[in-house]
């Protein structure tokens, strides 16, 4: 028994390590990926709980998901559960939201997006003859190109422009050089379902005008296989996906904000928390780019401050979780006020920085898919206004907007809420900075324009340092929850490469 011990002891002391920096879906994924080759992995997150932005907020008896709420491209979360030879439903429950969402676009005017495409077609029809069957052939190339992006495209690392080159991509060239908004306008009239068609590029982070017309297969994401909600929301997904890593062994550890990264000879060798060293073979990071290589000494860090200045960023956020005390008519689950004009919007987010004038916004009602989010007879709500990173926001500049989306909410839908508020706690630019270590308090990373896709996205491997890896939003495949999971795969795979298990 003494020398059966002392095997395992030898054993363990023989077993790679691997020290993980945040909590987010990427870093959730990555611990996975690296416990299942045998790797033993700690995760340090800074905040209170898991998650990253997936987090959750609780108060009188109400839920709230504290950043993502959409659920797309479930083949993504089938594939990586699948990895493991396990099922989405061993972790969570999720039901087929129909309709999927609505849109306003003025008084009790709005158009419902069905959970099946034959009815979206029938839709596009009614408002505009001829649509459907330009929708039908547009949703079939966006499928098309969904098959060569999400199943061969995003899980490459970016670190060859030779990964983008394929005979099928070839055949595609002209679709990087064109945009989505030509892409639609092309074959759409009717300025609400051109609205309808360009809505999912904005999870890419960009302007439609702004963003490859190759991307339209977030089209397909959309309309072909539908919007999903897990029960509980997606904090369920993010604890899910811990579940599945501590069965795998993986050590999570909150309230643990990593100091410093600490390098050896050229090496990452550890971080330092609570100013306690902790060593491991490989360091990765799911927190920010940028405030990673803030804990590396200015020598060790790849891309400078004149870098990051000049690239473009997604959006940040303006959100409000709100506690109804009664039901909120005329509304959907996912609901999106684009009742004034995008393009003033877009330009104070993209082109001149600034609060927008007339915002458009979302909101999420998740206590009307799911009792979890709201006591009965009441409703949770969730607003969104897109805005520019880098702002200064206030305790009025907060004030101003709420009141300003609720004035829009009832006049639109037909009803009074006010008064039926019973509280509203607001999050924005200054809170993604403080609580996730946000560069300029984005919310969702780099955009996907051409220029900052694949390739000329941040690395996964510092060059700088060696065992040193980095994964999320920032760098690639990109922003979303879908692409999360697939950059915490990409990575993996680069660690266990190095490590040559």
């Amino acid at each position: 028994m003494f020398l059966f011990n002392e095997i395992l002891l030898l054993l363990n002391k023989m077993k790679k390590t691997a020290i993980i920096i945040g909590s987010g879906f990427s870093s959730l994924a990555s611990a996975a990926y690296l416990a299942k080759a045998g790797i033993d992995v700690s995760v340090y997150e800074k905040n209170e709980s898991i998650g990253g932005r997936a987090s959750r907020l609780e108060h009188q008896g109400f839920n709230f998901d504290m950043g993502p709420t959409w659920y797309w491209m479930p083949d993504v979360f089938e594939r990586f559960f699948g990895d493991f030879g396990r099922k989405v439903e061993e972790f969570y429950k999720l039901e087929k939201l129909d309709p999927a969402y609505q849109v306003y676009f003025g008084v009790k005017e709005s158009i419902h997006i069905a959970g099946r495409l034959d009815e979206i077609i029938e839709t596009f029809e009614k408002n505009e003859k001829g649509a459907g069957a330009k929708l039908r052939s547009f949703i079939k190339e966006a499928e098309s190109n969904y098959d060569i992006a999400i199943k061969d495209l995003v899980y490459k690392p970016g670190d060859s422009i030779l990964e983008l080159v394929s005979l099928e991509t070839a055949k595609r060239l002209p679709l990087f050089f064109k945009s989505i908004s030509d892409s639609v306008r092309a074959q759409i009239k009717n300025p609400n379902l051109i609205q309808i068609l360009e809505f999912p590029v904005l999870f890419l982070g960009a302007k439609p005008s702004d963003t490859p017309a190759f991307y339209n297969f977030m089209n397909f994401a959309d309309f072909g296989y539908g919007t999903f909600h897990p029960m509980k929301g997606m904090y369920s997904v993010a604890e899910g996906m811990k579940n599945l890593a501590q069965e795998l062994g993986v050590k999570f550890f909150v309230d643990s904000p990593v100091e410093k990264i600490i390098v050896e000879d050229g090496k990452a060798i550890g971080v330092i928390i609570h100013q306690k060293e902790i060593r491991a073979d490989v360091v990765l990071s799911g927190a920010d780019y940028h405030h990673t290589e803030q804990l590396l000494d200015s020598p060790y860090r790849m891309y400078s401050e004149k870098y990051w200045s000049k690239k473009v960023f997604a959006p940040s956020s303006l959100l409000f979780y709100v506690g109804f005390d009664k039901k909120i008519e005329n509304v959907e689950h996912h609901t999106l006020f684009f009742d004034v004009p995008f393009a003033d919007h877009a330009k104070d987010i993209y082109d001149t920085p600034a609060w927008p004038e007339k915002p458009l916004f979302y909101a999420s009602f998740p206590s009307k898919t799911d009792s979890f989010f709201a006591p009965e007879g009441k409703e949770a709500g969730v607003f969104l206004i897109p805005i520019a990173p880098g702002l200064e926001d206030s305790g009025t500049q907060r004030e101003k907007y709420f009141d300003i989306i609720i004035d829009r909410l009832e006049s639109l839908t037909q009803q009074e809420v006010r008064s039926s508020v019973l509280f509203k706690k607001s999050f924005c630019v200054s809170d993604f900075v403080s609580r996730y270590n946000s560069y300029k308090g984005n919310a969702y990373g780099l955009a996907n324009t051409l220029f900052q896709t694949a390739v000329f996205r941040p690395k996964l491997q510092s060059r700088k340092v060696k065992n040193l890896f980095f994964t999320g939003q920032l760098t690639v495949p990109g922003p979303g929850v879908p692409p999360a999971l697939i950059s915490g795969k990409i990575v993996s795979e680069k660690i266990i490469k190095l490590l040559k298990l």
